[in-house]
Parts: C-alpha cells; sequence; structure tokens
C-alpha cells in the first residue's frame, strides 16, 4: 500500500467502514486481557489471536481494521522490563500482524476491487495509566510530558507500513493541542477522534467544536471524529463536527451504549446488531463518512453495519 491509500479510499462514493472493538473480538475468543497493557498483551503471549480477531472483522467486512497497539508504549512495556528497542519491535508487530490477516483475507477473497487499510492505532496518555482518566482526561501532567509520550509512537508508526495513523479516544484540550503540533511533517495520514461526555463536549469539558477547530485546516490530519463515546451522543456530534470542519472526513465509532460497573466486573444493557444497522444509517445522515464500532461492538455489528448501508 502506499501513504496515499487512506486518502484515495476517501474519495470514492460510499462510505467507508471500519472494525469494532479488537479487545471485544479478543476475549470473544477466549483471551485473558485483564491486564495494565490490554489487547497489547497478546502481542509477546498470543499474537496468533490478534491475527484471527483482525480476521474476523474483515470477514465481517470491514474495509478498514486497527492494529493492537492502542495500549502498546515505551513506559508500558518497561513495566514488564522491556527495553525501548524491544518495545518499538513490538509495536510494529502489530501493524504486521493486521497485514498478515489482510494477506489470507485477500487470498481466500481474489478479485475483490478493494484492499482493506490498516490503521495505526494510537491511545492516549491515559491509555497508558490504565486507570479510566482517558475518560476523564484529567491527567495532571504537562505539554512536555504529553509531547515526550507521543512523539516516539507517532515517529515510529509514520516510518511503518499503517496507512493511516488513528489518534484514538483523545479526552483533553491539552492533548489534542501536542497531537496538533506533534501531526505536522507526517509522511502518513491521521486522524483524532475524541472520547466525548454529552452532544458538544468531549469528556474534559471542552467544547467539541474548539478541539475539532485545531484540526479543521491541519495538513496531515484527514478526518476528524468520535469513539468509544455513547452512540445516542453521536448524531448531534458528527453535526457540530461537520460544521467545525467542512474539509474533514467525519469519523464515527461509538461504543455499544452499555453500561460498564467496575464493582461487579459486569456490562449492562444489550445492543443487537440491528440497533447499530439503524444507528450507522443515522451517523452517515448526520454528515459521517467513516463509521464503525469501538468498546463492545463486535463482528456481527459490523457485519450489520455493512449490510444495512451497502
Amino acid at each position: 500500500m502506499t501513504k496515499n491509500a487512506f486518502t484515495t479510499a476517501l474519495a470514492r462514493a460510499v462510505p467507508m467502514i471500519l472494525d469494532g472493538g479488537l479487545a471485544t473480538q479478543l476475549e470473544a475468543q477466549g483471551c485473558d486481557i485483564g491486564n495494565a497493557l490490554w489487547s497489547a498483551s497478546l502481542l509477546r503471549s498470543n499474537p496468533a489471536a490478534i491475527v484471527s480477531a483482525t480476521r474476523a472483522y474483515l470477514d465481517a467486512g470491514a474495509e478498514c481494521v486497527a492494529t493492537a497497539s492502542y495500549q502498546a508504549s515505551r513506559e508500558g512495556f518497561a513495566t514488564q522490563g522491556l527495553s525501548a528497542e524491544a518495545a518499538d519491535a513490538l509495536m510494529l508487530l502489530s501493524v504486521q500482524l493486521a497485514e498478515q490477516a489482510r494477506d489470507e483475507y485477500l487470498q481466500d477473497n481474489p478479485g475483490l476491487d478493494f484492499t482493506p487499510l490498516i490503521a495505526g492505532s494510537l491511545g492516549p496518555y491515559g491509555a497508558m495509566l490504565h486507570d479510566g482518566s482517558e475518560y476523564r482526561g484529567d491527567y495532571g501532567v504537562t505539554a512536555d510530558t504529553l509531547r515526550a509520550f507521543h512523539a516516539p509512537r507517532l515517529a515510529l508508526f509514520d516510518a511503518g507500513n499503517a496507512d493511516v495513523l488513528a489518534l484514538e479516544t483523545i479526552p483533553s484540550k491539552l492533548e489534542a493541542e501536542v497531537l496538533a503540533e506533534l501531526l505536522h511533517n507526517r509522511n502518513t495520514p491521521a486522524w483524532i477522534s475524541f472520547s466525548c461526555c454529552d452532544g458538544s463536549h468531549i469528556v474534559d469539558g471542552t467544547p467539541v467544536e474548539e478541539v475539532a477547530g485545531m484540526f479543521a485546516e491541519h495538513p496531515a490530519v484527514v478526518a476528524v471524529g468520535i469513539n468509544c463515546t455513547p452512540p445516542q451522543f453521536a448524531p448531534e456530534l458528527i453535526a457540530r463536527l461537520r460544521a467545525r470542519a467542512p474539509s474533514k472526513a467525519i469519523i464515527a465509532y461509538p461504543n455499544s451504549g452499555e453500561t460498564w460497573h467496575p464493582a461487579t466486573s459486569s456490562w449492562s444493557g444489550t445492543v443487537t446488531p440491528g440497533d447499530c444497522a439503524d444507528a450507522a444509517r443515522e451517523w452517515l445522515a448526520a454528515g459521517a463518512s467513516i463509521v464503525g464500532g469501538c468498546c463492545r461492538m463486535g463482528p456481527a455489528h459490523i457485519r450489520a453495519m455493512r449490510e444495512a448501508i451497502r
């Protein structure tokens, strides 16, 4: 693939369909990822499971799949006794595993008119902390700390084979400012998606238009949007993003809308694939052109989305 494959795909006359929650599918496959590295822990212990999970989303119709690197970082792997070089090698492995899944999918499906894309998943600083702060944005750190965390990962993935850099679940204005700076002069196109608490604010309370404005004319960012956000807020958020960043593609991959209860380690509420298909139609009507799912959205949900909007 080339570095313009993602932007070329955006020019098609049809919406782009993303995958769902990689961790969701890994857990469905029986993997134990209840640790600080989350899905990234399997880069060491069970890389074949990552290939299988990625393949499940490709078989469901996803046209862009994320790498197992959302929770990966030099800092995170250092807690496991790994050097920066070893951490970087594992993060690059996440791209290679997605490529392997894609190659196997293409081999089994000859004659396709579209080659699926790979998004290098880069989570926020709070994902490394593993304390839930990615859903609050209250890190209490300086811009220099955030810059030191993000810069090496961005450089690593920018030099790799990912088709797009996916800056995901960004919860704070300060982190958005740092990323806007660091994304300049990148060779790989990027998207940035925010974690939001209602129909008009990201989770640290900043109006979504304010953070979207940082990227409205950004040369490297081709899409702005939301993820890991309750789906009922998506239509209003999409409309606000569309109005503030009209030249960018709008991306929406909310979570299932179910509620997590930490005290009992359980979820409540149910969302069917049909619910997700109906929701995807609403997101497109509101102005999104890239749709998919996040936490608790599995291959069946992505398949229903694809069937509904194609």
